[in-house]
């Protein structure tokens, strides 16, 4: 599982949590260690930070974690299972994620979501104006990338196109679950014309037909109330259990025009899975999907 975030991102939250009940700040954590309060935080996060097994234990010293228990033998399961992961990646020579070669082509809050969607085994998405990128066809993607900046290089664009043909890759595995939740807006909107949106129609329904794992399901524009008008668009990403049998719990990812959102409190994941019952409820059924996305597309391909 090269590049993967999950074991850093268990340490992380629960290095976190120890520090919080101690009522510790990251300044102060990060003097103990001789590290800055942002490596701290970057730690936390579940990002990459250099340190090393005693500085680990420091941290669980300051923190008041008691030597010897199971908290602390937690910890150092997860920190074990950072490092083989980082001696496998290093061997195999992945020590980055094969998404970080593109960099370039989006923006920095973007390059955590596709971390943590490249780990994942089941993800859930609703989306109200455009399709998610594992479905977008190149002429989509072309599309939307010109209306973000029209004065974007061709070389560029290509680079995106490279990157969207990544991330589907992900589709052909059975062991990948994908449910789909769509505005009949979403199906309706035609970024580069009719004829583009024709080719994705016919796309989403190629998917529908040969991608058991891939659940799409329109929600009609006269499907009334629903908590799907609120939420907006989310992406919920659910995870296999780490190497040492925890469980790693799921995140909801919310992107907006500035910037995305990490969400992973149990309130927020248990309100969002309330969302995606309510929207499945007014749904149509995938057959009726297919109906309707069939239809549309031979209004546009007219």
């Amino acid at each position: 599982m090269a590049g993967s975030s999950l074991p850093r991102r268990a340490l992380g939250r629960r290095l976190r949590g120890y520090r919080v009940r101690a009522q510790k700040s990251q300044l102060a954590a990060g003097l103990r260690v001789e590290l800055s309060p942002q490596s701290i935080g970057r730690m936390e996060d579940g990002q990459k930070v250099k340190i090393c097994t005693s500085q680990i234990r420091d941290l669980l010293d300051l923190y008041c974690v008691p030597d010897p228990s199971d908290e602390r033998d937690e910890i150092f399961l997860l920190w074990q299972e950072v490092k083989d992961q980082a001696l496998a990646a290093k061997i195999a020579g992945t020590t980055k994620g094969w998404w970080q070669a593109y960099t370039d082509q989006y923006e920095p809050h973007f390059d955590h979501y596709l971390g943590l969607e490249a780990v994942a085994t089941h993800m859930t998405t609703h989306q109200v104006v455009l399709l998610p990128g594992l479905l977008q066809t190149p002429g989509y993607r072309r599309a939307i990338s010109l209306a973000g900046n029209p004065s974007v290089s061709a070389a560029a664009v290509e680079r995106r196109l490279e990157l969207a043909a990544h991330r589907q890759v992900r589709l052909a595995d059975p062991n990948f679950r994908v449910d789909i939740l769509l505005s009949e807006g979403v199906l309706r909107h035609t970024p580069g014309g009719r004829s583009v949106m024709a080719d994705q129609l016919n796309r989403i329904l190629e998917l529908m037909e040969s991608r058991p794992n891939v659940s799409i399901r329109a929600v009609p524009l006269d499907a009334g109330s629903h908590v799907g008008l609120l939420a907006q668009a989310f992406t919920l990403l659910e995870f296999p259990p780490l190497a040492s049998h925890l469980a790693e719990p799921p995140i909801v990812y919310v992107e907006g025009y500035e910037g995305g959102l990490y969400l992973e409190r149990t309130d927020m994941i248990d309100r969002h899975r309330r969302a995606i019952v309510d929207i499945r409820r007014v749904a149509l059924t995938e057959d009726g999907t297919k109906q309707l996305v069939n239809q549309i597309a031979k209004e546009y391909g007219a």
